[in-house]
């Protein structure tokens, strides 16, 4: 249960997120959406392999997975009404989001790096930064922004 519970939270967030990057702009709510999917799909899978080890059935997981990602819905539509009148949060929080991927996505691949030190998974690790760099800058051409 603290998994549906602690991934709601994160889904209402993630709906925030979302948002407050469509108020600013039309493609940096695009792209953020791409970004919290792109996130999102492994680790809703993650939760539904732990709630099936954890004894529900797959059809109830499916449903508390299912109800959880609807916070995502809840936390957007209640943020763009919210941020309306609120405008001034929306940079600290967009601030917040990017320090916040840039923290997770950084905290799980420096320890990958450390723990496997040889040549290959050296060279497979920068060829993958480099591909994450190459696609911001892909999106910033195809999006370009002023």
């Amino acid at each position: 249960m603290m998994v549906i519970v602690g991934d709601t939270f994160h889904n209402f967030v993630d709906g925030i997120l979302i948002a407050a990057a469509f108020m600013v702009d039309v493609q940096l709510g695009i792209v953020t959406s791409i970004a919290i999917i792109a996130h999102e799909i492994p680790q809703e899978a993650g939760d539904f392999i732990i709630l099936l080890n954890s004894g529900y059935t797959r059809r109830m997981a499916f449903l508390m997975n299912l109800l959880s990602s609807l916070a995502t819905l809840v936390g957007g539509v209640l943020a763009y009404f919210m941020l309306h009148k609120m405008n001034f949060l929306i940079q600290p929080l967009l601030g917040l989001a990017s320090a916040s991927m840039i923290y997770v996505a950084m905290s799980d691949l420096i320890p990958s790096l450390h723990k496997r030190p040889e040549i290959n998974a050296t060279i497979q690790q920068v060829a993958l930064i480099l591909l994450g760099i190459s696609t911001i800058w892909l999106m910033g051409n195809i999006f370009p922004h002023d």
